[in-house]
C-alpha cells in the first residue's frame, strides 16, 4: 500500500479500517474504537490485550472457551457450546442446541433454560431441564413440582423435605424422610411380584361389647368406617382386648370389608360364660395389591 502522505484519508482511503486516535494501539491495557476513513466509529474496540463490542455479536459456529465466561446479560446460543473452564451466568442463558461442560456450571442469578445437557459435575440454583444425563448433581435450590414419566434412578434417591408425586419408579434404593404420594408401587424382589396401589389408615372407638357363650351366640359383629374396597386385604386390632374378662378362649378376630368404606369385625369366642369386652380404640390398615 502506498504512502498516505499528505493525502485526505476521508476523500482519498474511504474504506480504510483505522483506530479512532493517532497513536494506533495503546501500548499498554487500553482499547481503541475502530473507525473507517471518514472517521465514523464501529462497535469494535482492539488492543493489545483485548477485544471489545458493543454491538451485537454473532457467533455462527462452535464456540469454544478455554477461560472463563462471565455474562451479566441474557446468551441465547443457536449452535453448540463447549466450555472447558468455569461458566458464570448472572442473567439468563438460552441453549437451542447441543451443551458440553467439562468444568462447572454456576447460575448465581436468572433462570438457565436447557434443551439438551450433558454434563458431568452440575451445581444448579434454579433450573429447568427438558432431558438431562447427569452423572453427579448438586441442586440447591429446586422447585420440580412432578415428574409426569418413567424415572430410573440406579442408586439411591433421597428425599430429604417436601411432597414428591412420582408417577412411576424404579430404584434398587429409595430413601424418604419426607411425603411420598406414589401411583403404583411395586415391593417385591422381583418384576413379577405383587403391587401396592392403596393404603388407608384409621382409627375408630370400640365401645363396651359382650362375647356370649360358645352355646348361646360366641360371635360379636360390628362396623366402622374405613377408606376401601371390596377385596381390600384390612389388618385391624382393638387396645381393650387384653383386659377382656370372661372370654379366655377368644378363638380369633377378623376384619373385612362388606362394602365401600365400610369394614365388618368379627370376634367369635369359645368361653363357657358370657365375657366383656371393655371399651378401647380399633386400630386398621387396609391394603390393596395387584398382581
Amino acid at each position: 500500500m502506498p504512502t498516505l502522505g499528505t493525502q485526505n484519508i476521508a476523500t482519498s482511503y474511504p474504506q480504510l479500517l483505522k483506530t479512532l486516535g493517532t497513536g494506533g494501539l495503546p501500548s499498554a491495557g487500553g482499547i481503541e474504537v475502530i473507525t473507517d476513513g471518514d472517521n465514523t466509529s464501529s462497535a469494535l474496540s482492539v488492543g493489545i490485550n483485548g477485544v471489545q463490542s458493543t454491538g451485537t455479536f454473532n457467533a455462527a459456529g462452535a464456540t469454544t472457551l478455554s477461560s472463563s465466561l462471565a455474562v451479566t446479560g441474557a446468551v441465547t446460543l443457536s449452535s453448540s457450546l463447549a466450555v472447558t473452564a468455569a461458566c458464570t451466568l448472572s442473567s439468563s442463558l438460552g441453549v437451542t442446541a447441543a451443551a458440553t461442560f467439562s468444568s462447572s456450571v454456576s447460575a448465581t442469578t436468572g433462570t438457565v433454560t436447557i434443551g439438551t445437557l450433558s454434563a458431568s459435575t452440575a451445581t444448579i440454583s434454579t433450573a429447568t431441564i427438558s432431558t438431562a444425563t447427569i452423572s453427579t448433581a448438586t441442586i440447591s435450590s429446586a422447585t420440580i413440582p412432578r415428574i409426569n414419566g418413567a424415572t430410573t434412578f440406579a442408586t439411591g434417591f433421597t428425599s430429604s423435605t417436601g411432597t414428591n408425586t412420582l408417577g412411576t419408579i424404579a430404584s434398587t434404593t429409595i430413601n424418604n424422610t419426607g411425603l411420598a404420594t406414589v401411583g403404583t408401587l411395586q415391593v417385591a424382589t422381583s418384576s413379577t411380584g405383587p403391587k401396592i396401589t392403596n393404603v388407608s389408615y384409621g382409627t375408630f372407638a370400640f365401645t363396651s361389647a359382650t362375647v356370649q357363650t360358645h352355646t348361646a351366640n360366641d360371635t360379636t359383629i360390628g362396623t366402622f368406617g374405613l377408606p376401601c374396597q371390596l377385596g381390600d386385604i384390612v389388618i385391624a386390632s382393638i387396645n381393650s382386648l387384653g383386659s377382656t374378662t370372661g372370654t379366655g378362649a377368644l378363638i380369633s378376630t377378623s376384619f373385612f370389608p362388606i362394602a365401600t368404606d365400610v369394614v365388618e369385625y368379627n370376634i367369635i369366642g369359645k368361653g363357657s360364660t358370657a365375657g366383656t369386652i371393655p371399651a378401647g380404640t380399633i386400630f386398621a390398615t387396609a391394603l390393596r395389591f395387584t398382581a
